[in-house]
């Protein structure tokens, strides 16, 4: 029969599909939205997925559990061979980034099943990583917010630089790690504790509180954060009404006590 199926393509249509709260997004910009109460709240937006899964890594196989997902509008002849192979092999289009996700359920997952951004809910907490804008070769007070030094008594060419780097007899050498100019950004920065605003999966957009590294137009892995939610319990201060009523029936229980002099009745 044509419309027969095997007990194994069956069994695994029937499975349901596993979800990952890690995608990999482009910075679009920042905006401001307006919550409930109608204040503003900076956004950044994030177009996130949707991402093939190209490949399943098992610990078996690879030493470690983990994915393989593409993410990116490219031309087809932009991307070499290698890569080429990658995406015939996961009958998936051409992608401009080939990004890995650890997990632990990697043998769940199958290839060419996407991952989007509906993972995602407002109120969810997330940890985004990026590359962080270049800036250059940067002076210490720009690279480790050093204060400087006096403006005044003679100081003429010396106000923003290091000072003394504290070598002497003893060492005698400056001691690696020494904070000093240098290269500043471009370097892998994780963000962690970001809150989701607002998912619009039919744009596959997502709205994150507060800035995430990277220029515009970068790619970023935004997941599920690794932090503890804390809840802060406030408690309110005791009302002054109920401060005088105490002292009130304090007082009379003082006045009745009888009067002593010199530690006799």
């Amino acid at each position: 029969m044509s419309d027969a199926t095997s007990p194994a393509t069956a069994e695994k249509s029937a499975a349901p599909a596993v979800s990952l709260k890690s995608i990999l997004a482009q910075k679009i910009g920042m905006t401001r939205v307006y919550d409930a109460q109608g204040k503003a709240v900076t956004v950044t937006v994030l177009k996130a997925g949707p991402c093939p899964v190209t490949q399943v890594l098992t610990l078996e196989k690879n030493g470690y559990n983990a994915i393989q997902v593409a993410f990116g509008d490219v031309r087809a002849k932009s991307v070499n061979k290698p890569r080429a192979g990658i995406f015939k092999k996961a009958n998936a289009a051409p992608a401009k980034w080939l990004r890995e996700l650890r997990t632990d359920q990697a043998s769940s997952f199958q290839i060419g099943q996407m991952l989007k951004v509906e993972a995602f809910a407002a109120g969810d907490y997330v940890d985004v990583v990026g590359i962080s804008k270049g800036k250059g070769f940067a002076g210490a007070m720009k690279r480790h917010n050093f204060s400087g030094g006096p403006s005044t008594h003679g100081q003429s060419d010396r106000a923003r630089a290091t000072g003394s780097s504290g070598s002497n007899t003893y060492p005698g050498r400056v001691f690696k790690g020494k904070r000093f100019p240098g290269h500043l950004g471009d370097e892998r920065v994780t963000v962690q504790h970001l809150e989701v605003i607002q998912v619009m999966p039919d744009k596959d957009l997502m709205l994150i509180k507060g800035a995430v590294p990277g220029t515009v137009e970068s790619l970023v892995t935004v997941q599920g954060t690794l932090k503890r939610i804390k809840t802060h319990v406030v408690h309110a201060p005791e009302h002054k009404k109920e401060k005088k009523k105490e002292a009130a029936k304090a007082a009379p229980a003082a006045a009745a006590k009888p009067a002593t002099k010199g530690g006799k009745s």
